[in-house]
């Protein structure tokens, strides 16, 4: 039996990594080749071309690389009929998968594929193209099991994989003294670390009682991290984001899953976003949801600050972040934390993905 993963980002990376590690224990005869990072790599999986040479982000960051995209998709489908997998197991990454599902139906591979594209937010017309060429769905979110199921589409949801990683992480961090943390997350990708991180560390010389720690990604190297946070004091660390989370008084993070994990280990945050402004432009016009943070989106309703593009400045973070930093204003706040733990709380979900795998294999 042979799967094939696709995945472009550290994200989907790590949560295909789990669903591996539970089909190797389902069937330990399963032959595995990705597109994909070190997670997937270090569960034996061999990978024809790593995440760090194909991840973009924005309308204009794809645009200007767009010959690449190009090349990668072609070299993926030469990969895929190569192996010719029983199954290929798509993960996010949906402006890059979904050609690829229409790929592997037309040349009769069997496709699922794990946590949707946001067709709640924009481009809902992608749900047409899931019915047609992807046999199973397994989303991360209780609402969207009700949006596929209303289009006809066949849709698995068993929770929400974050619990897991947050159970697996070790919460055994050095505290540099005994100063409290505030930590950094600026994103995994270049252009994302590249245009917040700067007005992050702007910050930092209002809070001379707090540390500040960046939650860097391997993708990039410490000289990397060293270059952009010349002259200010602030540490950085690798691989090790929820234990930071664990320490942290609060925390700055950038807009996605991460906003979510922060929310998950009770940390009160702020949300910071900023694309270039060609990007920001054509995707405001597009998305059709009041919120970008996932909390907000879940929770319906505006529960921590979100500073997007203009609104990212020195003043409006010091004013958010000090915000929550007062201790007697969060009671709310965790009350609506708790709502979210009720809502997300779930065992077991790359188990149960993966024998649900199985199943469509063999079915």
């Amino acid at each position: 039996m042979k799967i094939y993963i696709i995945t472009g980002e550290k994200s989907g990376d790590k949560h295909a990594s789990k669903i591996v590690h539970e089909l190797k224990k389902l069937d330990n005869n399963i032959k595995f080749k990705a597109w994909g990072g070190n997670h997937l790599e270090s569960e034996g999986v061999i990978l024809d071309k790593h995440i760090n040479e194909i991840s973009y982000m924005g309308f204009w960051e794809v645009f200007i690389n767009i010959f690449k995209v190009i090349d990668n998709f072609n070299q993926c489908k030469k990969d895929i009929l190569r192996f010719s997998p029983d199954l290929i197991l798509l993960v996010d990454y949906p402006g890059f998968n979904l050609k690829i599902a229409e790929f592997a139906f037309k040349n009769n591979f069997k496709v699922n594929y794990y946590i949707s594209p946001k067709v709640w937010a924009w481009k809902f017309g992608r749900v047409k193209k899931i019915k047609k060429y992807v046999s199973r769905m397994f989303v991360i979110f209780p609402f969207e099991k009700d949006i596929y199921k209303e289009q006809g589409v066949e849709v698995e949801y068993f929770g929400n994989p974050i619990y897991e990683d947050i159970e697996d992480s070790s919460n055994n961090f050095d505290l540099i003294d005994d100063k409290p943390i505030i930590s950094l997350f600026p994103g995994s990708r270049r252009q994302e670390i590249n245009l917040i991180l700067p007005l992050m560390l702007k910050i930092i010389k209002f809070y001379p009682n707090y540390n500040f720690i960046i939650s860097a990604t391997d993708s990039f190297s410490s000289d990397y991290y060293n270059k952009l946070t010349e002259g200010y004091d602030v540490a950085h660390v690798f691989n090790c984001s929820y234990d930071l989370l664990s320490v942290s008084q609060a925390s700055l993070v950038t807009s996605g899953t991460a906003t979510v994990e922060t929310a998950l280990m009770n940390i009160p945050q702020v949300v910071c976003y900023k694309t270039s402004c060609l990007s920001y432009i054509i995707a405001k016009s597009l998305v059709n949801i009041p919120y970008i943070s996932l909390v907000n989106i879940l929770l319906n309703k505006k529960v921590i600050d979100e500073l997007i593009q203009s609104k990212l400045t020195t003043k409006n973070i010091k004013e958010s972040l000090d915000k929550v930093l007062d201790r007697d204003q969060l009671k709310s706040l965790f009350s609506d934390y708790d709502n979210l733990r009720t809502l997300l709380n779930s065992k077991n979900v790359s188990r149960k993905i993966a024998a649900n795998i199985l199943e469509t294999i063999c079915s």
